[in-house]
């Protein structure tokens, strides 16, 4: 059979692909990607007949003139729903994920942000539940709370001087304020846990047992304190456990202050012009309810210690004659530390002050002349917020009455919470003047100076 004859027995679709395929040629593929897609993807009645086949053969068509002549055959249609199930079945595997190194925090039924899984909260002088950033935030952010408090045994003992680092009646008050804070913790559905150690040590146990994701601590002031803080940090830093600092032992925030710490006035003159018109902000309110202790760990709340495992004698609290010394009249902790706050906000709006004749502020009301609020103040029993919001509410009538007598006024200027205020601002020169020595990268300093400068 002659050419003529064989191309006549080419049907006419087919010289029209052909036709089709010399006036658009396609990139030319590797033969075996060719022929993996015939043998494996096509199924066999899509196959071209034996004839076609043979033409084709015959007439040596290039690789491109396939791959045309398949597209006659719609093998687009044929394959789109495999790819479509491929990427279904990917999307739909949960194995597809990508995982996270970290460990997943339960999720927020609120939706707002993820909870930690436990947060250690470690009480230091901040012994109440009131006007807490620490604790709020700590409850806030985690679905367990472990508050923690240690009886660090470096704080008792001998000093070098061969005093007492910590004498009985300090310590009779600290034991019973945090004993009250263990009661308004129960109270709110959690608990203490009490140990003596090294914070450094009893911190990083507690945290490994609950499995904590982070310490919530209010940073302090003095040398020893701070030295405290960075230990924790480093060895919480091993663990992959976060720290967590706040700020709450003074009237002023110090994130408000209108200069950097390294900067602050040496002097309170200088300080005080500086913080002059600043905002005290707001209270915190205590918490109605918190989270309970994580039931992983097992954690003991353990007992309050004694004087003696203190390292104290029990009876030195006791006067020549045997009975309570007058100190023991003050009772520690945050309940007491409230109700005597509130005592002396009414006696100061019962009792206006008049003020002396020379217009100093020496008629300050209370026993021996004084509030008798500092030992609440030092152990953090109470804020200094929290004092100057109380008074601000219970003495407005007093304060709005007092004036200075060169204005035409019968009370003395600096009287009632106005006194109060200065006192609380002294208090807070020489808290931050302390922080501001106590940094370990501090290299060379003079407190000395500092404090005369201040006294002066």
């Amino acid at each position: 059979m002659d050419s003529t004859a064989k191309n006549a027995e080419i049907p006419e679709e087919s010289q029209q692909d052909q036709t089709q395929i010399h006036q658009n040629p396609l990139p030319i593929l590797p033969t075996a990607s060719i022929s993996l897609s015939l043998s494996a993807l096509i199924p066999s009645h899509f196959l071209p007949p034996k004839q076609f086949a043979a033409a084709a053969s015959s007439n040596k068509l290039k690789i491109p003139s396939q791959i045309s002549s398949l597209s006659h055959f719609s093998l687009s249609s044929s394959l789109s729903q495999p790819k479509a199930f491929f990427k279904s079945t990917i999307s739909a595997n949960p194995l597809q994920n990508t995982l996270t190194l970290n460990p997943l925090r339960p999720s927020n039924p609120s939706g707002a942000a993820a909870l930690r899984r436990a947060a250690v909260v470690w009480f230091r002088n901040d012994l109440r539940i009131h006007d807490n950033e620490c604790l709020t935030s700590a409850n806030n952010d985690s679905v367990s709370v472990v508050p923690v408090y240690c009886f660090d045994p470096r704080d008792y003992g001998k000093s070098t001087s061969g005093f007492d680092k910590t004498g009985p009646y300090r310590a009779t008050f600290l034991l019973e304020s945090v004993a009250d804070l263990r009661n308004n913790l129960q109270a709110r559905g959690s608990d203490l846990v009490v140990r003596i150690g090294r914070p450094e040590s009893v911190l990083l146990e507690v945290a490994k047992a609950v499995g904590a994701d982070a310490v919530y601590m209010h940073r302090e002031v003095s040398h020893d304190e701070v030295k405290a803080e960075e230990k924790i940090e480093e060895v919480m830093k091993d663990e992959g456990v976060e720290v967590k600092y706040f700020w709450g032992s003074t009237l002023y925030h110090l994130e408000d202050l209108p200069f950097e710490l390294e900067q602050m006035p040496t002097n309170y003159g200088g300080f005080k012009g500086k913080v002059q018109g600043l905002e005290v902000r707001n209270t915190i309110e205590a918490l109605d309810k918190m989270k309970g202790l994580p039931k992983r760990g097992d954690l003991e709340p353990g007992e309050i210690p004694s004087l003696m495992d203190l390292g104290l004698n029990p009876n030195s609290t006791l006067g020549q004659n045997g009975k309570t010394a007058a100190n023991a009249s003050l009772v520690g902790g945050e309940t007491e530390g409230l109700q005597r706050l509130r005592n002396f906000a009414l006696e100061c709006k019962a009792k206006p002050n008049s003020g002396s004749k020379d217009g100093t502020n020496d008629n300050i009301y209370g026993a021996n002349f004084s509030c008798k609020i500092s030992p609440w103040l030092a152990m953090g029993c109470l804020s200094p917020r929290s004092m100057f919001d109380e008074l601000k509410k219970s003495a407005s009538s007093m304060i709005s009455a007092a004036s200075n007598k060169k204005n035409g006024g019968t009370g003395a200027s600096d009287t009632g919470m106005n006194w109060l205020v200065y006192e609380l601002l002294w208090r807070d020169f020489f808290r931050f003047i302390t922080r501001k020595y106590s940094a370990s990268k501090q290299q060379s300093y003079a407190p000395a100076t500092a404090c005369t400068g201040a006294a002066a």
